[in-house]
């Protein structure tokens, strides 16, 4: 029996890539050899990640570059970054100049704000991280909420016609408030695409906006494309603005990975199929808000999503995996490291944790829980495996989840975390066969047993925690 709590920094497959060739072009796309996952240079990549922000872009250099670097350390390799412009923490700034008289030019540039976009872009290429960019978040757009001045987003905002030289309330369509939730779609800013209300005078300039992110983000291929924060809106925003991102870099000789984000938690709502429909628009899925489900229904919901595309199979990816002790959801911290293994285990192409105070953003728990991933993926390829409950017997409703591989030589079980542990029995498809099973505790990020069962004769092995907390198990069949 071997002991171990040592902790590992890891450097992600894409870094490695990076530092092999820095001059190679390395995209990241669906893996040809299993669509389910992403790939770069057209090798597999797994993407799990966590922040303490969503859009770290708008961070200045001395804050940003520790975030990027405590993310890497701990195996991180993906990130989510809005657009968004809101001013939440006192230092984000808006993309468009300011002038003398305090109004702005929307037809002009702030570049310090393009500067710090540049900066994230390169600073996570250079760490092997990935960017899940969100163009349009909703919440930027309405006076439902306050920013750090007190005063409400719309309010301040450069595309209010009071605070900018280019349109009038009358040109534009504007209101001087926009009170509801965004969630009400009354905000006439997300309506302005030709098949909707076809307002030519700000969608020219929301059209510049677009095409000078992509001036930058283009330049660079490891980058998604989401195109809102979990919206319930118009469909036909969102087709617009996915024709018009493959458009753009067709014409650039690129090819761009885009999704969009519904706000549904039931995955089987029928806007969802707007994305799970359209694999000629949307070469992923971002089923994010199933965050908002626990136990069991998680877990089912995000199978039936899985089953849904199984004749196009494409990356699933969970960008906002919700829980914190003492937030505004009543979600958990312990929620949040659930649903990160759920997912992980039914077969998400892409993990990462909300930021503060809706999630874990990278805090010590969470780098404990990649690095428990990332210790799994050591001893086998999540892309090898296939969500596996059925092998379980003798379990009860989210007491563990598994994943295994096509003839059950190896087999992942996650045991969430119970007092006292229970033991489940793992079907293993061999008798009187010799497995072993590699035990890691999620909650310190690092193995901490290793030990050795043989199958019985109904081809079963018993799985018992050894230690209390969130455990993960992970079981190879050994040579006969």
């Amino acid at each position: 029996m071997n002991q171990s709590s040592s902790r590992i920094a890891y450097l992600p497959l894409f870094a490695i890539l990076v530092v092999a060739n820095c001059n190679s072009a390395i995209a990241i796309e669906p893996w040809p050899e299993n669509p389910w996952y992403w790939s770069a240079g057209g090798r597999p990549v797994m993407l799990m990640g966590g922040s303490d922000d969503d859009s770290l872009f708008q961070w200045p250099k001395d804050q940003l570059i520790p975030q990027l670097d405590r993310i890497a350390a701990a195996g991180g390799n993906v990130i989510r970054n809005t657009m968004s412009d809101r001013n939440d923490k006192g230092f984000e700034l808006y993309p468009f100049l300011c002038l003398e008289n305090g109004k702005y030019d929307l037809g002009q540039w702030n570049q310090e704000y393009w500067q710090r976009f540049e900066r994230m872009l390169s600073e996570t290429k250079r760490r092997g991280i990935f960017v899940q960019i969100e163009i349009w978040d909703r919440f930027d757009y309405t006076d439902s909420g306050k920013n750090s001045r007190g005063s409400t987003h719309w309010h301040d905002h450069p595309y209010n016609p009071l605070n900018n030289v280019n349109y009038t309330s009358a040109e534009s369509g504007f209101e001087k408030r926009y009170p509801d939730h965004p969630g009400s779609n009354r905000q006439p800013f997300f309506f302005t695409t030709p098949k909707q209300r076809n307002n030519e005078t700000v969608l020219a300039f929301q059209t510049a906006f677009v095409s000078k992110m992509l001036d930058h983000s283009l330049s660079y291929d490891h980058v998604l494309y989401c195109i809102d924060n979990e919206t319930n809106g118009d469909p036909a925003w969102s087709r617009y603005w996915a024709e018009f991102l493959h458009r753009r870099a067709a014409s650039d000789g690129k090819q761009v990975m885009v999704t969009e984000m519904w706000d549904d938690w039931n995955l089987n709502a029928q806007r969802h199929r707007q994305t799970f429909d359209h694999s000629e628009l949307y070469a992923y899925v971002d089923v994010s808000q199933n965050n908002h489900n626990k136990g069991q229904k998680h877990w089912d919901n995000f199978l039936f999503v899985r089953k849904y595309l199984n004749d196009k199979p494409r990356p699933m990816n969970t960008t906002k995996t919700y829980g914190a002790d003492g937030n505004k959801f009543g979600h958990s911290d312990q929620d949040a490291i659930e649903r990160f293994w759920r997912h992980l285990l039914a077969g998400a192409a892409s993990i990462r944790f909300h930021r503060p105070d809706a999630g874990m953003g990278i805090n010590d728990k969470a780098v404990a829980c990649l690095q428990a991933a990332r210790q799994v993926e050591s001893q086998v390829s999540f892309w090898d495996l296939d969500p596996a409950n059925k092998l379980l017997t003798e379990r009860s409703e989210n007491e563990a989840y598994a994943a295994s591989n096509s003839d059950r030589s190896l087999s992942v079980v996650y045991f969430p975390k119970t007092e006292p542990a229970r033991t489940v029995r793992l079907e293993t498809g061999a008798a009187s066969t010799k497995f072993e099973i590699r035990w890691i505790g999620i909650d310190i990020g690092a193995e901490t047993q290793i030990e050795d069962a043989r199958s019985d004769e109904s081809k079963r092995i018993p799985l018992t925690p050894p230690l209390s907390g969130n455990v993960v198990a992970v079981v190879k069949r050994l040579p006969s």
